[in-house]
This record gives C-alpha cells, sequence and structure tokens, in this order.
C-alpha cells in the first residue's frame, strides 16, 4: 500500500512546479504537463517515489541510523521541525553551518561548548563571574542554540540527508556527496536531481505540500523504530529462554545444605589425592 495517494497530493498543491522560463531540463522526466505557463508535476511518479524512498528511510531508522533533516526555508522550517523531532531524528532549520559535515570535529566543539556552559550554570561557576561575562556567555549559548541545539545529539555524521529545496540547500547536498552520504530530496522543477540520490518530485515552496511529504517519510521512520524496539523486546526475551536452565541450576546449588556442600568437597578432595597417590607409585 502507497504512503501516500493521488488526491492526498494534489490537494496540497504537490503538483504545482515553476514557471516554465525557470524550469531545470533535467527535470523533464518528472513533468506531465504545462499549464498557463507552468509546469506540472506527475503526481503518479512522486507517489513512487515516495514509497521507494520511505522503504530505504525505515531500514535506516530500524538499524538505528541517523538522518538529518536539512530545511532553511521559511514556509518548511516548523514543519520540518516537529516531524523530525517526534521520530528523534536531527535537523537544521537556521542558515546551514558551512562545513557542518565535512568539517564535522569543529561543529562538535561548538555543540561540547554548550554543554560546558549548560554545566558552569549547574555548579555555580556561571554565578561567580561578572555581569559582562555572564551577558556574553549567555548570548553566545543562546546563538548556538540556535544553530545547533538541533543537533545537540548527533555524534557522529548521519547516514542520510533529507532536503527540502535541494537548489537552496545546495551546499548541504555538495558536501554530503563529498562525504558519500545518500541524499534524499523534494526537487522542484527549477532544481537539478543530479546529485540527488532519492529524487522526490515535488513542490517544494508549499507549506502543505512538505507537510504530506515529510510526514509520509518520518511515518515510514517510526515504523521503523518500532519494528527495531520489538525485535530488540524478542531478543532480550529469547536470551532469558536460553538462560533460564542455568539460573535454576544456580539458584538449586545456592539452596544446597552446607553440610551438603563440605561433603562433596571432601570427596572431591579425596579423588584428586588418590590420583595423585597412584601418580607417585
Amino acid at each position: 500500500m502507497s504512503r501516500v495517494n493521488f488526491d492526498q497530493l494534489l490537494e496540497a498543491g504537490v503538483h504545482f512546479g515553476h514557471l516554465k522560463r525557470k524550469w531545470n531540463p533535467a527535470m523533464a522526466p518528472y513533468i506531465f504537463m504545462e499549464r498557463n505557463g507552468i509546469h506540472i508535476i506527475d503526481l503518479y511518479k512522486t507517489v513512487a517515489k515516495v514509497d521507494e524512498a520511505a522503504e530505504v528511510l525505515k531500514n535506516l531508522a530500524k538499524q538505528g541510523k541517523k538522518v538529518l533533516f536539512v530545511a532553511t526555508k521559511k514556509q518548511a522550517k516548523q514543519v520540518v521541525a516537529e516531524k523530525a523531532a517526534a521520530v528523534g531524528m536531527p535537523y537544521v532549520i537556521e542558515r546551514w553551518p558551512g562545513g557542518m559535515l565535512t568539517n564535522f570535529p569543529t561543529i562538535r566543539k561548538a555543540v561540547k561548548k554548550m554543554a560546558t556552559i549548560d554545566k558552569m550554570t549547574k555548579d555555580g561557576t556561571f554565578d561567580n563571574l561578572s555581569k559582562r561575562e555572564k551577558l556574553q556567555i549567555t548570548r553566545q549559548r543562546a546563538k548556538l542554540e540556535k544553530t545547533l541545539g538541533s543537533i545537540a545529539d548527533l555524534t557522529r555524521l548521519p547516514s542520510a540527508l533529507f532536503v527540502v529545496d535541494v537548489l537552496k540547500e545546495h551546499i548541504a547536498v555538495r558536501e554530503a556527496n563529498r562525504l558519500g552520504i545518500p541524499v534524499f530530496g523534494m526537487v522542484d522543477t527549477n532544481s537539478d536531481p543530479t546529485n540527488i540520490d532519492y529524487v522526490i518530485p515535488a513542490n517544494d515552496d508549499a507549506t502543505k505540500s512538505v507537510e504530506v511529504i515529510v510526514g509520509a517519510m518520518c511515518e515510514a521512520m517510526n515504523e521503523g523504530l518500532q519494528e527495531r524496539k520489538a525485535e530488540k523486546v524478542d531478543a532480550e526475551a529469547a536470551g532469558e529462554g536460553e538462560n533460564a536452565p542455568k539460573r535454576e541450576r544456580r539458584a538449586k546449588a545456592a539452596k544446597k545444605d552446607p553440610r551438603a556442600k563440605k561433603e562433596d568437597s571432601d570427596a572431591m578432595n579425596a579423588n584428586i589425592s588418590a590420583k595423585y597417590a597412584k601418580d607417585e607409585e
């Protein structure tokens, strides 16, 4: 069963592309027709591409891997933040920090700086600072939180990127391409799909359109996370089942009468002495 249907996409305006004069010829396979000078996206192809991308993202989530969502345009910011946070995935909705992927260790240092400031606040060091120092640190913390707060839990490079508007986020796409990180992207008729591994032809300017596509992706990832959780529980249950006989034997041994234990020990010592006596003969 498809993650989204034709009518859903039509209602959300996913089919509206850009003006014909702004089109990118590489998007020709995904364009259905032109109406009033505007390109119309083939929604049947969008449905197929959504299903393909959702399946891959579901498997990534099932393996416990992280997918970084990138959407800095006004129409998509809030939607992406809510949907990604709901499935515990990192996201960037403010300006893309240059070198975030290619210079990841430096970004991690900045994130650690936030943690250090938080620690200062908790242990009372912050209270001993002057008023001016407090103000500077507070401003620094707020700035870091705004740009990097949503990726604080990203301790290693993401396994994939999901980008809304690949033309606007071309720096993020370029960094991911350079590192061989797969890119999933909502690609409008004015964008180049060449460097995108999983192209989802869709209107990336309408909030409803972004909500439907990103919602389908996050729903699939949530399924993957639930399956991962269920498998973990099953594995733990199976492990407990295998260890049950051992635990029973240990419990019986613990309950054994101390005199019986002593008798066993004496018998074992007698056997060892007899063996050594035989060897000496």
